[in-house]
């Protein structure tokens, strides 16, 4: 049966939300008068989701990895107790109090009964449910292991969310210094310099040049602020419409892996990722050229997604994996190396899955690192800019007090 959400006034008056499943929209509006509510609304689980997500085109429409690996492992626990997937799907959206979620089981529950695959019960909601997890969730039902895949699936779910989490943390600090550092400035040029530029100008000396500088950075600043923001605003949304199309992105990809620091994270974090996803799914028993087209989707950069594709193509024409990957460059030659091993030993899932753990590492190292020596770099910068200003300030002093002896 489908689900709906309702939106119903209960006998104090209060108003209610809810999920409830039912052959028809008339049958939920009959259930709740017989609890003695007064419906509202009723709607269609699948119509509501598609007027959300077509209704505001910057909504994710989906749900976070770590609520993605919660339902995963319920998943997982109670198909391999022996539960059908309808009653799963029940039990996993009875124990869930996110209606979001709630309502996207129960209306994934609605398909399976209707005799649609599980997998393809989950292409309602593509934002949720990506690709990958998709393309595993199939694997898994043709081979008779549903619960097994949905516990490798929910293992590396948690393991991305958690890379995901270190990278954002490790970076957190670094940028808040840095905005808190030219929000200092700002501040000094714009409240504190003006107040003392007063008392130079009815001085009348001649000022030094440190100390014009710092004038006239000030009066800009001030009187042209309106532009200057105005000025970002428009080169920030010039730069977001640019990004949507494929072109301009492709060439911003490219200038991107040109650029020495820049280029080793993100080939760092689009490698792990590309094992990572290629392991779960080869271990799954994804065919190889399915498992690698899927895994190019999951790397963020165009370029290196491009090289993916181009590779999955040699492969379908029987070509090997590392001979296929390793002509395009974005991949190390330790990756490389360990794809042979692993496809001549029999045991590619492994040693992709080993790769990608190594792609972390370094990528967790090379954080480390970049964090490490921004920090200082932003002190000193911090320090060196407000010394300059206190040397503008203090000359003119310095001066007028030796002329006045």
């Amino acid at each position: 049966m489908p689900a709906f959400e309702y939106t119903a006034l209960n006998e104090q008056g209060r108003e209610k939300k809810g999920v409830l499943e039912g052959d028809s929209a008339r049958q939920i509006r009959q259930q709740l008068r017989d609890k003695k509510w007064l419906p509202i609304a009723v709607e269609e689980t699948k119509l509501k989701q598609q007027r959300r997500v077509f209704g505001n085109m910057f909504s994710s429409a989906g749900i976070s990895a770590a609520d993605l690996a919660l339902i995963t492992r319920q998943l997982a626990t109670l198909i391999q107790a022996g539960l059908a997937v309808e009653e799963c799907l029940g039990a996993v959206s009875k124990q869930t109090n996110k209606p979001k979620i709630k309502s996207m089981m129960l209306a994934v529950r609605s398909k399976v009964v209707e005799g649609h695959s599980f997998a393809k019960a989950l292409e309602e909601y593509p934002r949720a449910f990506p690709d990958l997890y998709r393309a595993t969730v199939a694997s898994g039902e043709h081979s008779g292991h549903l619960g097994l895949v949905l516990d490798q699936l929910a293992d590396f779910t948690e393991r991305r969310h958690e890379v995901q989490q270190k990278v954002q943390m490790a970076l957190l600090y670094p940028f808040i210094l840095l905005f808190m550092s030219i929000l200092m400035i700002v501040a000094m040029l714009t409240w504190i310099v003006p107040k003392m530029t007063s008392v130079f100008e009815r001085s009348g000396q001649d000022l030094p040049a440190l100390t014009k500088l710092l004038i006239s950075s000030s009066d800009f600043l001030i009187d042209y602020k309106y532009l200057l923001l105005g000025g970002i605003l428009a080169i920030f949304v010039s730069f977001t419409m640019a990004m949507r199309r494929e072109p301009f992105r492709y060439r911003f990809h490219s200038l991107l892996l040109r650029l020495p620091l820049v280029s080793s994270f993100i080939r760092g974090s689009d490698n792990a990722r590309f094992s990572s996803t290629l392991s779960i799914l080869t271990s799954s028993g994804v065919p190889l050229v399915e498992a690698v087209n899927v895994a190019g989707e999951v790397t963020s950069i165009l370029p290196i997604r491009a090289a993916i594709s181009a590779a999955a193509v040699k492969i379908s024409e029987g070509s090997s994996l590392h001979r296929s990957l390793e002509p395009c460059g974005y991949f190390p030659p330790m990756m490389i190396q360990m794809i042979a091993s692993g496809e001549n030993s029999g045991e590619l899932d492994a040693m992709l899955d080993r790769s990608a753990r190594n792609q972390e590492r370094e990528l967790e190292s090379l954080i480390s690192t970049v964090i490490g020596l921004f920090e200082p770099m932003i002190l000193l910068f911090m320090g060196g800019m407000v010394l300059l200003m206190v040397l503008a300030i203090m000359l003119p002093i310095v001066s007028l007090n030796q002329v006045a002896m």
